[in-house]
């Protein structure tokens, strides 16, 4: 089978589409990938075969991003999800992934949620086409209603095609229930190379907590006292900490650390999850699933986007707590305030002390071994290519 990888730019919409690459290679698939600039270096790394769409254009990018940090969340919902992929973005990769379907020819289209291109393109060049999430299916659902009217204006009846083509998650379905009428499901296959084994954090015998606020915390500019307000919240309760900033950040900002405290720029969290305890995040759907996943319970200090959905998900089901900070902060991107620095130490500790909240994530994760794999989802696909 020739399948036609498509996503936008953020690293946390192109990694769930990272298990159909690897199983598409063990089929012995043929693959293409289109992405924009931004994820040049991870194509590449990976050595597939791949084309680079246009950005969005980064003007008006730029004062989108800016302007939905200032309103409401269902306003920057409006902004980004609407505007943002829904117009600028496939605008931008329209012309590449119909170039890609020219050239390559694919038997399908595999494309993450706000890769909208994928989408029109496959039903002008009538190619099957999926998606897999990078959400809750809850989530992505009503995100059409935003941007099926502005998929109007690319094709004609686009909110009845994202209803219906086949929806791929790796969230467990007593977790995150489907209204998509063809949902499958997978899980990730675990990485068992631990690289990072002699990293100090990895080598304690100290409970290890794992603190990551995601890929763009760490470029906003509030990203240093955020970080500094998390780890006050942690600090002297007998647990060794990781922090991750992302690539983007400079940590001297930070300034002294304790010794238990360990800062990195970027690890794969496949790799910490093997030696954490806990997880502290802000609740991105990567971060969750996986500390799912391995069975660890949670502590979310939601900021944006689908984060408190999930949050509030994963809290019901009794494998974590939700604390809501920045209340005084600007509704769209919310941040750590000194307030919430206590409220965030004692959800921590009852985190830590109660098994209760490992014994929910547990739960999940047997869920999540039953399920499916990438390879079984792609023998489903190869169906609609007969």
């Amino acid at each position: 089978m020739r399948v036609l990888i498509c996503s936008t730019g953020l690293a946390g919409h192109f990694n769930p589409l990272m298990p159909f690459i690897d199983a598409a290679r063990s089929r012995g698939d043929e693959l293409f990938v289109v992405v924009p600039p931004s994820l040049l270096s991870v194509v590449k790394e990976i050595g597939v075969t791949h084309s680079l769409s246009e950005p969005p254009d980064p003007a008006l990018s730029k004062e989108l991003w800016k302007h939905a940090a200032r309103v409401s969340h269902a306003q920057a919902a409006r902004l980004l999800d609407g505007e943002f992929f829904g117009r600028l973005t496939t605008a931008a990769m329209v012309p590449a992934v119909a170039a890609a379907c020219d050239s390559f020819k694919p038997d399908v289209i595999l494309r993450e949620p706000c890769a909208y291109a994928g989408a029109v393109v496959g039903v002008r060049r009538t190619i099957p086409h999926a998606q897999v999430a990078i959400s809750t299916a809850q989530t992505e659902w009503s995100v059409i209603d935003l941007v099926a009217p502005i998929l109007g204006d690319f094709e004609f009846g686009m909110e009845e095609v994202l209803r219906s083509t086949h929806y791929i998650s790796r969230f467990p379905s007593s977790l995150d229930p489907s209204p998509f009428p063809n949902t499958l499901r997978y899980r990730e296959e675990e990485n068992h190379e631990d690289v990072w084994r002699d990293a100090a954090w990895a080598t304690t015998e100290m409970p290890l907590l794992y603190v990551t606020l995601g890929s763009i915390t760490g470029s906003l500019d509030t990203a240093a006292p955020t970080f500094r307000r998390a780890l006050e919240a942690v600090e002297g309760l007998g647990v060794q900490v990781l922090l991750t900033t992302g690539h983007g950040f400079d940590r001297k900002l930070l300034g002294p650390l304790p010794e238990d405290v360990h800062v990195e720029p970027w690890v794969p969290q496949e790799h910490v999850f093997p030696h954490a305890t806990a997880v502290l995040c802000h609740g991105g759907s990567g971060t969750t699933y996986g500390a799912l996943a391995a069975g660890l319970p949670i502590v979310f200090v939601p900021m944006f986007a689908d984060q408190r959905t999930n949050a509030r998900l994963i809290a019901v089901a009794g494998a974590g707590v939700v604390v809501d900070v920045g209340r005084k902060s600007e509704p769209g991107f919310r941040t750590i305030e000194v307030d919430d620095v206590p409220r965030i130490r004692r959800a921590v500790i009852e985190v830590l002390s109660r098994g209760t909240f490992r014994d929910g994530a547990q739960r999940i994760a047997t869920e999540i071994q039953g399920t499916g794999s990438a390879q079984d989802c792609l023998r489903e696909l190869e169906h609609l290519t007969r």
